[in-house]
């Protein structure tokens, strides 16, 4: 039987993981994660695995752990990331050319219906044809017979 670990335990291990990922891999590219479900986040794992690490998780826990192992460890590159982390954003650890991760992230970029509530990650117009709706005949017939006059 696994033991439940408590909140701050959790915590501990996801910076031990974080720090590890920090120093084993030389690049780091950031995605964001808005739109994007559990099933397409598990195929992009499944397309990185063997050269990358998706890593998600907390930005103010990411944050903190970033800031203590630029001190511990006096690179303070690491530091440029802490702007990026705005949002819901996921980490993408690679030793492999970040283009290359790029593109293979984007084969699996799906479109989304859209829904109640969502911003639209474009602008969408609509043309005008389309946006006559039940009441244009009784317009247009006031249109039409006000300009007879």
């Amino acid at each position: 039987m696994t033991v439940k670990l408590s909140k701050a335990e959790k915590k501990v291990v996801y910076d031990k993981k974080l720090c590890s990922l920090l120093d084993e891999y030389s690049k780091v590219l950031i995605a964001a994660a808005d739109n994007v479900g559990s099933n397409q986040l598990q195929n992009i794992r499944k397309g990185l695995r063997g050269d990358s690490i998706v890593l998600m998780g907390k930005n103010t826990l990411i944050r903190r752990c970033i800031k203590i192992h630029a001190e511990k460890t006096g690179n303070k590159n690491y530091l440029n990331l802490l702007p990026l982390l705005v949002g819901n954003v996921g980490l993408i650890f690679t030793k492999g050319d970040l283009k290359e991760v790029s593109e293979e992230v984007a084969k699996y970029k799906v479109g989304a219906p859209a829904r109640v509530g969502l911003v639209a990650p474009i602008d969408v117009v609509v043309p005008w044809e389309h946006r006559i709706g039940p009441f244009a005949d009784i317009l247009l017939s006031g249109a039409q017979y006000s300009n007879q006059d």
